[in-house]
């Protein structure tokens, strides 16, 4: 039976610290002494996480059972091919050596442990004595960098003599986030300790980040920036160039080789063999590539039946959503709680301009289902007609990207105009207008002269009424809008219950967002007799009270601040008032599970994306207790 206590699980798939796995490395005995040096320094210095050595399955981005050239593969590529030899080599070195080790004492004892690790014995003197005794992360860390300042300080840095400074290296790329897009700090003055910036530089250049993205990182992070903050910038900007580009149908991307150093031997990646599909899977990892469920409007049916557990069948019917790109393991996580139901994955490029890769598990049919209408525009050019007067010829995009919570600046779209004012812009100049257009989801607004998209164009794009949030900041409208459904193609699933409910629907909506849910129903044609709506953003729950009163529902609309208040009691009091729910519907936060969060990508165990198992309980709860009631009526 169902109760108020947290949910007990399944092991989630995910990724764990560097911290535990160094202690589980080290084993009994020597846990004490390892942990007496910070493992964070190896992960600052290397940047990999250690679990990548250890276990190539955790941690990367999949898809449901098939090997899928996603947005999160490429983030993957990315992170890989920073592994070097010297950085592999240097820190199993590390763990083997601390693993049979035992309790260390300081003095004598301190530099025979650094030259067990295999660290010259003048270096680790020279080392504790910059330093000192007490403090073994810096000791470390001052081991790890002399041999690169030897390396680089005693020859040209880059193609110079000199490094070039910061600012005159493709400065403009400091303007491109907005100020909500970057958690780096402005650098606090112009003149840094010189040692420090040359050793931070150095180390950096020689784990193989290309000299001119570590320059701009410290710039716009600031000379005292730690290794981890410089790296995550690094990281960041050059997963914002393929994160959101979007995979169309007619033609495929491919993914950059990072540019490396001249002097960086080889580039050795950890890689999971690729399984070889069984026949009978085939048409189904091809219908996840293409994310086009289980059929689209016009076209014929990919499956037209599925069997479902009998603990699953409806009423009352239940509906899931989350990105569809995750961690590994955490669809399958999702769906052994919801039955080991199957999920669909639907990119909303198919039914819209925009592309939106959503994964689904719900008990609905899968058969008669109806698109809205009329149907959306499915081009930019469609969509947004008074941009087609000044699209050039050589920008050759038809959809938009995923829609996000920010927006490119105003910086960035005044550097865009300089490069292609002046005539027919260089082929260099278009490739980077193309690339920051696909990135920020720019369009052609006048001569030579780009935008972002208004909030009123992500409503019509999303599928909600015009003008649907305004009232709000316009921040807040954007964010609201980002984290929303994509109505045309939620409501294509939920048609088919159009013709079971003529009267209405009883609806429990949870992470109720703006009301995507209510939106996509109104427009079915379903009425909403009651609906409990859950959302702990004020003002997402007054955009949607707003549009309940504007449209003059006749329904009841309660609303429920947090979804971790609703115990077992209030829910018991909502079946009996409101005769049970129709239906259960809602997506959990994905904080924790997309792929552009760079710090706190922890799967189904993260603080915000871990309110999956609250769905899940609730949704438990609602249907055991109406099976209860309908026993007894």
């Amino acid at each position: 039976t169902a109760s108020t206590q947290p949910v007990s699980h399944p092991p989630v798939a995910c990724s764990a610290s560097a911290a535990c796995l160094l202690q589980c490395k080290a084993g009994n005995g020597a846990g004490e002494e390892f942990t007496s040096i910070n493992p964070k320094i190896i992960t600052l210095i290397f940047k990999i996480p250690i679990i990548h050595l250890q276990d190539p399955d955790i941690y990367s981005p999949i898809n449901y059972e098939a090997d899928l050239d996603t947005d999160d593969e490429l983030e993957l590529q990315f992170l890989q091919a920073t592994l070097d030899d010297k950085a592999s080599s240097l820190l199993r070195t590390f763990i083997d050596n601390a693993s049979s080790s035992g309790s260390s004492s300081y003095n004598s004892k301190k530099v025979d442990h650094f030259v067990s690790m295999g660290f010259e014995e003048k270096l680790v003197i020279r080392a504790i004595k910059e330093n000192g005794e007490d403090n073994d992360e810096a000791i470390l860390n001052s081991l790890l960098t002399y041999p690169v300042l030897e390396d680089s300080l005693g020859e040209d840095i880059g193609s110079s003599s000199k490094p070039k400074s910061p600012t005159h290296i493709n400065e403009d790329f400091l303007d491109d986030f907005s100020d909500c897009d970057s958690s780096c700090g402005e650098a606090e003055g112009k003149e840094r300790d010189a040692d420090y910036k040359n050793k931070t530089i150095s180390i950096m250049v020689d784990m193989g980040y290309n000299l001119e993205d570590v320059l701009i990182s410290v710039e716009r992070c600031g000379y005292d920036a730690s290794i981890e903050e410089l790296a995550d910038f690094i990281c960041a900007a050059e997963m914002a160039k393929v994160a959101d580009a979007t995979e169309f149908p007619d033609r495929s991307r491919k993914l950059e080789k990072p540019q490396m150093d001249r002097k960086r031997k080889s580039v050795q990646v950890i890689q999971r063999p690729k399984k070889k599909p069984v026949p009978e899977r085939m048409m189904e990892e091809r219908n996840f590539k293409q994310m086009i469920g289980f059929g689209l409007p016009g076209y014929p049916p990919v499956r037209t039946s599925r069997i479902l557990p009998d603990e699953a069948l409806g009423p009352p019917f239940f509906f899931y959503e989350n990105v569809a790109c995750t961690p590994k393991g955490v669809w399958e996580q999702i769906s052994r709680f919801l039955y080991d139901i199957e999920p669909e994955f639907v990119d909303s490029i198919h039914f819209s301009a925009a592309a939106r890769k959503r994964g689904y598990i719900h008990n609905l049919p899968i058969t008669n289902r109806q698109p809205l209408l009329p149907i959306p525009p499915k081009t930019i050019h469609e969509a947004i007609p008074e941009a087609k007067k000044w699209w050039p010829s050589w920008d050759k995009r038809t959809k938009l990207n995923c829609l996000l919570t920010c927006i490119g600046s105003a910086q960035l779209t005044e550097r865009i105009r300089k490069r292609v004012e002046s005539g027919e812009p260089s082929e260099t100049d278009k490739k980077f207008v193309i690339e920051q257009c696909k990135k920020w989801n720019l369009v052609w607004v006048g001569k030579n002269r780009v935008a972002v998209l208004e909030p009123e164009d992500m409503e019509m794009l999303l599928g909600f009424p015009r003008f649907y949030t305004r009232g709000v900041c316009r921040t807040d409208r954007y964010k609201t809008l980002g984290n929303s459904f994509q109505i045309d193609t939620v409501a294509y699933q939920l048609s088919v219950l159009k013709p079971m409910y003529p009267s209405g629907m009883n609806v429990l909506s949870l992470f109720s967002g703006i009301g995507g849910a209510e939106i996509a129903l109104y427009r079915l044609g379903i009425p909403l007799k009651n609906v409990v709506s859950v959302e702990i953003s004020n003002v997402s729950r007054e955009i949607l009270r707003q549009w309940w009163s504007e449209t003059e529902q006749e329904g009841r609309l309660i609303h429920v601040d947090d979804v971790q208040t609703i115990d077992n009691e209030m829910m018991d009091q909502w079946i009996e008032e409101l005769n049970g729910f129709d239906l259960v519907i809602g997506g959990s936060p994905c904080n924790n599970l997309a792929g552009g969060n760079r710090r706190t990508r922890d799967g189904l165990q993260g603080e915000h994306s871990s309110l999956f198992y609250h769905y899940y309980r609730i949704l438990e709860y609602v249907r055991m207790s109406m099976k209860r009631r309908a026993a007894f009526l």
